[in-house]
């Protein structure tokens, strides 16, 4: 995959993708910056109704099913067009600054909280799996915090 992870840098993920059933096929030299993509989402979540989740879910398509770097303006002003919205006007906003803040407010929130990896799972706000792990890890987890609150009563 790419150089500065190594040679089988997504191996455990893409086998776990495999078992359940999930597609993987990210760009084979490339993990995109998603910075851009994370401020078109929020321009997209402004927008109102389900229009985050619908560009949410293209651009998820796009990277790890399609192996699409979604780096650059092309791609994302596709991916927003594919879900109907109006991509000229998402990239103005991205261009202005428009969503940094929001951005910002979410990472800070996540660093805050110990989350540096992704996915992220956070538990009754109790406890944090972080990063890609088994399926029976996240049921273990789930245990624990059931235990733990029942202990609390």
């Amino acid at each position: 995959m790419v150089a500065r992870y190594g040679d089988h840098f997504s191996d455990g993920v893409r086998a776990m993708a495999l078992d359940a059933g999930l597609p993987f096929n990210p760009h084979p030299e490339r993990i995109p910056n998603t910075r851009a993509a994370l401020e078109l989402s929020e321009w997209a979540r402004a927008q109102g109704g389900d229009a985050h989740e619908r560009l949410h879910e293209r651009l998820m398509d796009a990277v790890w099913l399609e192996g699409r770097d979604i780096t650059g303006w092309e791609e994302l002003a596709a991916c927003a067009a594919d879900v109907g919205l109006d991509a000229p006007a998402g990239r103005a906003a991205v261009q202005r600054g428009d969503l940094a803040p929001a951005v910002d407010a979410w990472t800070h929130w996540a660093q805050a909280r110990g989350i540096a990896a992704i996915p992220a799972f956070v538990f009754e706000e109790r406890l944090l799996v972080s990063g890609a792990v088994p399926h029976e890890a996240l049921g273990r987890a789930a245990e624990r915090v059931r235990e733990i609150m029942a202990a609390e009563g």
